[in-house]
Order: C-alpha cells, then structure tokens, then sequence
C-alpha cells in the first residue's frame, strides 16, 4: 500500500485487498539517529503536500531494502535519507527489484524488495542483516526500534480516523508479541508505553534492540496503528535467498 487513506472504514478495506500497513506513531523525530533509513518520493505531490509513500534501509552502498508491495518491479523510483524532506531535497535514483515469489498469502508472502542504486551512497554508513535464524529464540522481552516516514499520527474526527503526514523519519520503539517461521510480531500499544508503525512505514526497519541489525521490515498491522505491528523476518532462508543475490550476507 501506498498511501494517504482518509477514514478507518477505507483502511479496512485496503487492508483487506493488500494487507500491508506503514507509519511510525507514539514516536519522536529520529534526526540524525538512524541516517540509512530512507524514503521512497512520489513523482508528484499528495493532496496534503506530502511525498514519501514507503519506507526502508541502505543495507550497502548500492543496495536499499524495502517492501514488494512498495512498487512495482524494474520501474525507476527516487530515495531521500532527509530526516525532513521537503520538495528539492537530494534524491538518489535507482531501480526496483521486488522478489520473483511475491504474493497475498499469509504464511510467506516474499513481501520484500530492493532498491540497486545507479551510482553508490556516499556517507551513510549501511544497516546490518542478521544471522541466518538468529531471530527464532528472542526474549519475550525483546524491544525493537521501528524507524519510518509514515503517519505520525491517527486522530478520531467527525469522519472517521484521519492519517496524518509531514515526511519527516520518525522513530519508536515496541516490545516482541510473538514470533513464527516468518514474521514477527510486536506490540505498538501506547497503553503499554509501547509506539510502532502504520501507512507510509511499509518496507522500514524494525531494527533488533538499540543494535543496526535489521530483524524485519514493516509489512501490516491493525487498521488504525495502535496495535500490532506485523513485520517481515530477514533471518528466513527465503529472505535470504532473495536477499544473497544483492548483498554479501552475514
């Protein structure tokens, strides 16, 4: 999923046909704290004056991960890492390679995909990838920092839920819910102290504790971002097939 979506009653059925869910809410301004982290711009301008419609992470200097329902395989699409991006800003252009198995099934959708740069990123240091199943034994207590562009927040008005924006790269941390053979479940309760993702975080990164190992990348969640935060596991056999093809892996 793109973006900007008005009212919770359209999220749902977004959700439905696509499933996937981006935004960092309950959280703070990232700044400086996590410089690989980038946006996906849109060509033109959303109605609210926005721009950034997903999320993900330079994992070398010619390699940036996201997700597959983040757009659509060999188009050419632009990247910002401005922690407040406005119109004019630097953007690095590359092409998109989603994985080839990407589908709508729950199990493994091969949500994920990859950005390969025309020229290489000067001065940002790359994320790290985790270990080959590193991610199957984790605390319950576990917290992950989510990192994105996404909404910032998602007030209750006289029309349903509305899904705010500004691009600016947000940061939030949530606690471990549950873990299976692909994903990664984690709590964005702020009741539980807890803040997390919604639309715009798609293809961001959960990294693992305060480390720059990205354990997943933002996929889905509930339909007004104050639940779960449902996320993609890097440490898969699957992951990592598609990922070896672009990246030397840990």
């Amino acid at each position: 999923m793109r973006k900007l979506i008005a009212t919770a009653t359209l999220l749902v059925a977004a959700l439905i046909i696509a499933g996937p869910v981006s935004a960092i809410t309950y959280g703070q301004p990232d700044g400086n704290g996590h410089p690989n982290v980038g946006g996906l711009v849109a060509p033109t301008a959303y109605s609210d004056g926005t721009w950034i419609y997903c999320s993900g992470t330079l994992i070398s200097s010619t390699v940036f991960l996201t997700a597959a329902h983040c757009g659509e395989n060999g188009e050419q699409v632009a990247v910002t890492f401005d922690p407040d991006y406005v119109e004019g800003d630097k953007l690095y252009y590359g092409t998109f390679y989603s994985d080839p198995l990407y589908n709508q099934t729950q199990s493994d959708p091969h949500d994920i995909a990859v950005v390969v740069f025309d020229k290489p990123i000067r001065g940002i240091t790359p994320a790290q990838l985790p270990e080959a199943n590193s991610l199957s034994n984790l605390s319950p207590t576990q917290t992950f920092t989510s990192v994105g562009y996404g909404a910032y927040a998602v007030p209750r008005g006289p029309g349903g839920h509305q899904y705010l924006y500004n691009d600016v790269r947000m940061v939030a941390t949530g606690t471990l819910n549950s873990i299976n053979k692909n994903w990664l479940r984690i709590s964005m309760n702020p009741a539980t102290g807890n803040g997390g993702t919604c639309y715009g975080d798609s293809g961001g990164p959960n990294f693992l504790g305060t480390t720059d190992i990205i354990a997943a990348i933002t996929i889905t969640g509930d339909a007004i971002c104050r639940s779960t935060n449902v996320v993609y596991r890097l440490d898969t056999e699957s992951a990592r097939a598609f990922l070896g093809q672009y990246v030397t892996l840990p």
